[in-house]
Formats: C-alpha cells, sequence, structure tokens
C-alpha cells in the first residue's frame, strides 16, 4: 500500500490524525495543483480530528481551509470524487456552526 492509499484508509478508518501525519509525507515533495490538493485533503482531516477533540472553532476553521482549496479541483482529481467530499465538507460546516456533532464522516473514494 502506497501513502495515498495509506491515507485514505486512515481518513475513512476515522484516524484523521494519523491520516495527517501520512498525507503530510507526500505533501512535502509534492508540487503544483498536487501539492494544494493535497493540503486540502490534509486540512479536512486536521478538521476532523479537531471535531473529534470537541474543538468546533478549530474544526470549523481548517474545513473551511479545505474547503477554499478544494473548490478548484472539482469535480475529480487524483481519483477523488472531490465534488462529493466538498459537498459534504459544507454541510459539516453547518453541523459545527449549529452546534451539532457530525455522526457521519465523509468518506474519500480513489
Amino acid at each position: 500500500m502506497n501513502l495515498w492509499e495509506r491515507g485514505l484508509d486512515l481518513f475513512n478508518k476515522q484516524q484523521f490524525f494519523e491520516c495527517h501525519e501520512v498525507l503530510e509525507e507526500l505533501w512535502g515533495p509534492a508540487q503544483g495543483a498536487e501539492r494544494l490538493f493535497l493540503q486540502a485533503v490534509i486540512h479536512f482531516a486536521v478538521g476532523f480530528h479537531h471535531h473529534q477533540q470537541d474543538n468546533p472553532a478549530g474544526a470549523e476553521r481548517q474545513l473551511m481551509k479545505g474547503l477554499r482549496k478544494l473548490a478548484g479541483y472539482l469535480p475529480r482529481f487524483y481519483g477523488v470524487d472531490t465534488a462529493a467530499l466538498y459537498r459534504e465538507g459544507q454541510r459539516d460546516v453547518e453541523i459545527i456552526r449549529q452546534g451539532g456533532r457530525i455522526t457521519c464522516f465523509p468518506v474519500i473514494h480513489a
């Protein structure tokens, strides 16, 4: 399993801190469009980690960063349905803003 697959597996298992660590290994040497895309996914992972740690302000801030970066990669990039991830990220930001808890985290399919 390569780093990208490992990162996605961790994301989909809701092991968001570990996902962030793995994807940062890819992000460091990445360039151009791939680098910004990876950064968007990392922001999502960090945001969901903050949510798991009961830090709604940090979660919202990171998810918004991820949404801003991901907007340039719609509807698909790097084998990912980025449009679905974007919609789910928007939904989750609204849940957080309303003081709710995310009960169904996005899954990334690549």
